[in-house]
C-alpha cells in the first residue's frame, strides 16, 4: 500500500507562485514515475506534469514555462513549483503514482484575478 499526501495549496493572486508537495509513504518501492493532475469545476481532468524515476519531465502546454516538477527521492517527495499563476490554474491538484491506482487526496489552488 502507498499513501500520497499533498500540501501547499492555497489562495494566491494572479502572477503569484505556489509550491505543491506530495509526500509518499508505505510500499514506495512500487513507485516509479510520478505526476500531477488537476480538476476544475466544469472542466475535464488535465494532466499537468510528470516526472520519471530518472528525472525526465513532461508538461501540459498550458503550464510549460510556468510550472516545474521535481522530486527528492531521498525524501520520497515530488514537488510542483507553480509561477506566473493565472485564474485558469484554479483547480484541485492531485499527485499520483504513474501506472498505479495510488492518488493523493488533492489540494486546492485558487488564483484570484
Amino acid at each position: 500500500q502507498v499513501q500520497l499526501v499533498e500540501s501547499g495549496g492555497g489562495l494566491v493572486q494572479t502572477g503569484g507562485s505556489l509550491r505543491l508537495s506530495c509526500a509518499a509513504s508505505g510500499s514506495i518501492g512500487r513507485i516509479g514515475g510520478m505526476g500531477w493532475y488537476r480538476m476544475a469545476p466544469g472542466k475535464q481532468r488535465e494532466l499537468v506534469a510528470t516526472i520519471t524515476s530518472g528525472g525526465s519531465t513532461n508538461y501540459a502546454d498550458s503550464v510549460k514555462g510556468r510550472f516545474t516538477i521535481s522530486r527528492d527521492n531521498a525524501k520520497n517527495t515530488v514537488f510542483l513549483q507553480m509561477s506566473s499563476l493565472k485564474p485558469e490554474d484554479t483547480a484541485v491538484y492531485y499527485c499520483y503514482a504513474i501506472g498505479t491506482h495510488y492518488w493523493g487526496q488533492g489540494t486546492q489552488v485558487t488564483v484570484s484575478s
